[in-house]
C-alpha cells in the first residue's frame, strides 16, 4: 500500500461521499459524521482527499445551501464499487425520516437446518414432527431429504415421503425443533424425483390487456432487458412461480406465455 492510497476506513468514507453525489447530487460534511461518527476535523481531511481524487468535473460548494453539489455531468471515482441503492444511501443520509416497512421474516432454524442437511449429506431418512397448514396436525413422519432449493423468499427442503410414497417440498420452519430426528440409512434406490429433474422455460411479459405505454412501464420496473422474460428453473419449483412473480394476485402485471 502506498502513502497515498487512503485506508480501508477512510476508502469507506470516501465511497459513501461519492455515491452520495451521484445518488443525492449533494453531500456536506455532517453527512461524514453522522454516518460514520467521525469528528468535524477528520470529515473537513476526507473532503479535500475525496476532492483530490475525483475525476473532473468536481463537486464544487454552494454557500447559500452549505454543502458541495455535484456537477451535472458528475463521473466520480474511478475505483467505486457497484453502487449502493438509492434506499440504502437515502436511508443512511436522513436515518429516522426515511420509511420502510419491513417484510416478513423467513427465519430457518439452525438446529433443523443442521439436522435436515446432514441428513442428506449421509444420505439418511430422518423423522421429524411436520406441522400441516392444511390439516393443522403436527404429523410424526420419515423424510429423505436430497436438496435445499429457495423460491427467491424462503427455503425448501425437497425430500422423498415415506408415509405419502412421493416427492415433496417441505419448510424447515414448519419442522419442530423437538422433533427426536432419529435417523436411518436409505436401504433401497428412491424412486426418480422427475420434477426436479426436470427443466422448465418460465416466460413472462406485460398483460396483453395493457396499453403499450403500460406495457413499457411494466417492462422498467421488472427489469426487462427486451419484449419478454425468461429464466430456467426445476419444474419442482414452477409452482412458486405465480407466487414470486404475482402472477396469482389480483390487478397482475405479468402474465406466461
Amino acid at each position: 500500500m502506498t502513502e497515498l492510497e487512503p485506508k480501508p476506513a477512510m476508502r469507506a468514507r470516501l465511497h459513501y461521499l461519492d455515491q452520495c453525489f451521484a445518488w443525492l447530487g449533494q453531500a456536506n460534511r455532517r453527512d461524514l459524521i453522522e454516518a460514520f461518527g467521525i469528528s468535524n476535523a477528520q470529515a473537513a481531511v476526507d473532503f479535500r482527499a475525496y476532492l483530490e481524487r475525483v475525476a473532473s468535473p468536481a463537486p464544487t460548494y454552494d454557500p447559500v445551501r452549505k454543502m458541495y453539489v455535484a456537477a451535472k455531468g458528475h463521473v466520480g471515482l474511478s475505483d467505486t464499487p457497484a453502487p449502493a441503492s438509492l434506499e440504502a444511501i437515502y436511508a443512511k443520509a436522513h436515518g429516522d425520516a426515511f420509511a420502510r416497512l419491513p417484510g416478513p421474516a423467513r427465519h430457518c432454524p439452525e438446529e433443523v437446518m443442521r439436522e435436515l442437511n446432514q441428513a442428506i449429506e449421509r444420505r439418511c431418512f430422518v423423522e421429524i414432527d411436520y406441522v400441516s397448514m392444511t390439516s393443522g396436525r403436527r404429523d410424526r413422519q420419515w423424510i429423505a431429504p436430497t436438496h435445499i432449493a429457495s423460491d427467491g423468499e424462503r427455503l425448501h427442503v425437497r425430500a422423498w415421503s415415506e408415509d405419502r410414497k412421493e416427492w415433496r417440498d417441505f419448510l424447515p420452519i414448519r419442522v419442530s425443533a423437538d422433533s427426536s430426528f432419529a435417523t436411518r440409512p436409505i436401504k433401497e434406490q428412491l424412486p426418480p424425483d422427475i420434477d426436479w429433474e426436470t427443466i422448465v422455460e418460465v416466460r413472462l411479459r406485460p398483460r396483453s390487456d395493457l396499453s403499450a405505454d403500460q406495457r413499457r412501464a411494466v417492462q422498467r420496473e421488472f427489469g426487462f432487458e427486451g419484449e419478454a422474460l425468461s429464466f430456467q428453473t426445476r419444474r419442482a419449483l414452477d409452482f412458486y412461480v405465480e407466487r414470486r412473480w404475482g402472477l396469482d394476485r389480483p390487478g397482475a402485471r405479468l402474465e406466461r406465455f
